[in-house]
């Protein structure tokens, strides 16, 4: 029997291994994220006008098809990199992860749920009509860099499985998210473009059939370009190729690494420590002063998204999977009080990183886009400080096995 013990746990530790590295990652890379979070501020307030110009200066010749500025290589280009990275952990999570098992994925995904349609029905009740009214994707979205980072801050006493919760229903609402940005934020949809797409996408997934080398690594950069040109150009968002070209490595339940995983390992520090903070100093410089913060709270939009981020999310998360529990529909992780739940479920309210893509889609008023900011800023702050109380003070599950 302990014999069976010892090679059970060293399983666990086996099976657990890309998990953990991917939370050291993202814990890591949520303390960048705030560092370049912190300097766009700054920047943008020192000097707002020599922030907007340096991040609108053109790249590239004026006649050249992607003649896009700096603003939109890191927004369109550069996170597409961060999705494909995403696709291959929502992969990895189907196929050899936790949401690989229904009755385990039942819980994080039924959460998730409620906590994308609970933010939007609160941002739709105070923005019901106009231009607002597109902002209802902005709350649904949980930063898991933050979140994670947050949680990881918590303390040790907390749980494998509270920790497997959070990443899972994030990921699960990247998925919703990601949908969102796909079908709602997307115009003028070109079907010859799109079918160019699907083709690109095709001939990446069959290239992975050919052996190893250096030519069938520069086939696969080659199509993923491909497919990433074909999307921007079909007006479905540019970065919508990422997560599919993800989507497309393989990856099976192995002892080796698979493909999916290998890239993953390779990829996950660069979009965290590189990408997303770029993305951050791009997208996050907001002058803050007086007149900003009195049109933001009095601004529908920036309530809605505060409101949706905050109660939304806590009643979304915790009441959907206190539901799902008490209709024997899932199981609560072991290990993991409802306590620690409702600070997971507050975790979700870090909007940060995807609400402030979707904000960049959403509104073209910069009064708007403004004032979404702030909020969002505002939440996630409130949503990390409420959240890591919570599970500071929220007492662990007592064992009673080893």
């Amino acid at each position: 029997m302990p014999d069976s013990r010892v090679s059970m746990k060293r399983s666990l530790r086996v099976s657990l291994g890309p998990l953990i590295e991917f939370l050291q990652t993202e814990s890591a890379g949520g303390v960048v994220l705030v560092v370049a979070s912190a300097l766009a501020l700054a920047w943008a307030n020192i000097d707002h006008a020599g922030y907007d110009a340096f991040w609108s200066q053109p790249v590239g010749p004026d006649d050249w098809p992607l003649a896009l500025d700096l603003h939109h290589w890191i927004n369109d280009g550069a996170m597409a990199l961060f999705f494909f990275v995403v696709g291959l952990e929502i992969k990895r999570e189907f196929v050899d992860g936790e949401l690989r098992r229904p009755r385990q994925a039942a819980l994080p995904v039924i959460a998730a749920l409620g906590g994308m349609v609970a933010p939007a029905l609160i941002y739709f009740a105070l923005n019901p009509t106009g231009e607002a009214a597109r902002g209802w994707g902005i709350p649904m979205a949980t930063d898991i860099a933050f979140a994670v980072g947050v949680l990881a801050l918590a303390g040790p006493h907390l749980s494998v499985g509270l920790k497997v919760f959070l990443l899972s229903f994030a990921i699960v609402d990247d998925i919703g998210a990601i949908a969102v940005i796909a079908i709602f934020y997307s115009a003028g949809i070109d079907p010859l473009w799109l079918a160019l797409a699907g083709l690109a996408c095709a001939a990446f997934r069959a290239t992975w059939r050919l052996d190893r080398g250096i030519s069938r690594s520069a086939m696969l950069l080659l199509l993923g370009c491909a497919a990433w040109l074909a999307v921007h150009n079909s007006g479905v968002h540019a970065t919508i190729a990422g997560v599919a070209l993800g989507f497309l490595v393989p990856a099976a339940p192995a002892a080796t690494p698979s493909a999916a995983e290998r890239l993953a390992h390779t990829l996950h520090p660069w979009t965290s420590f590189v990408i997303v903070p770029l993305f951050a100093l791009a997208n996050a410089g907001v002058a803050v002063d007086v007149s900003s913060l009195g049109q933001a709270a009095a601004s529908p939009v920036a309530m809605g998204i505060f409101l949706g981020l905050l109660v939304g999310k806590i009643v979304g998360i915790s009441g959907a999977a206190y539901a799902a529990v008490k209709l024997n529909v899932a199981v609560l992780p072991k290990g993991v009080t409802w306590t620690q739940v409702l600070g997971a479920a507050t975790l979700g309210g870090i909007g940060f990183t995807v609400s402030l893509f979707i904000t960049q889609l959403a509104f073209t008023d910069a009064a708007t886009t403004a004032s979404a900011k702030i909020s969002i800023f505002a939440a996630s702050l409130v949503a990390a400080v409420v959240g890591f109380t919570v599970l500071r003070i929220a007492r662990p599950q007592v064992a009673t096995d080893d």
